[in-house]
């Protein structure tokens, strides 16, 4: 399956906002090659695909200190304040809008927040693991990481060494990437 957008693109666009992971609705119609305004009308067509925990408005607070984090990336002309997309948001998106080039962005959003989500639960277990599983779970996050880094990479070997300084323990794990 080749794909439309690299992982990195659309992982830029995932940011947290009330402790979800959200693309705002100006993002949503830039990976769909779209314009802002057919992303809120497929909304405003279709309310019942859209609960509160699939989307909400930002307010003007969250959006006015998102613009002050993100000033270079973020526009700062809108007159209405932006939607933001939950995960399960966009799935639902996915079903109004049919194009082909949407139907391969919504499986490169999808596949980017499971690695994501991979990530995060990785990282998590960490702490608790025993050191043969430590150095699993930092050879499947080195994985993730360079699928989202650069997916055109394949791996060509690893290394993984434990570092124990006193009260300190430090972890470094290398992946050896080079062209297909």
């Amino acid at each position: 399956m080749s794909q439309v957008l690299k992982l990195e693109t659309v992982q830029d666009k995932i940011i947290d906002v009330r402790r979800e992971k959200v693309i705002l609705d100006s993002d949503v119609a830039m990976l769909y090659g779209v314009e802002t305004r057919e992303i809120n009308q497929a909304v405003k067509n279709n309310p019942e695909k859209f609960p509160v925990n699939y989307i909400f408005e930002l307010t003007k607070n969250e959006w006015n200190g998102l613009k002050s984090k993100f000033l270079t990336s973020i526009k700062g002309g809108k007159v209405k304040l932006p939607t933001a997309f939950t995960e399960k948001g966009l799935y639902m998106l996915a079903t109004i809008i049919k194009s082909p080039k949407a139907v391969q962005t919504t499986l490169d959003i999808i596949e980017t927040y499971a690695k994501i989500r991979d990530l995060s639960m990785s990282i998590s277990r960490l702490p608790a693991a025993d050191k043969a599983e430590q150095k699993t779970i930092m050879e499947k996050t080195a994985n993730v990481l360079g699928d989202i880094l650069d997916g055109a990479l394949e791996t060509t070997g690893s290394e993984t060494t434990l570092e124990l300084n006193l009260a300190v323990i430090k972890v470094k794990h290398t992946v050896k990437k080079g062209r297909k």
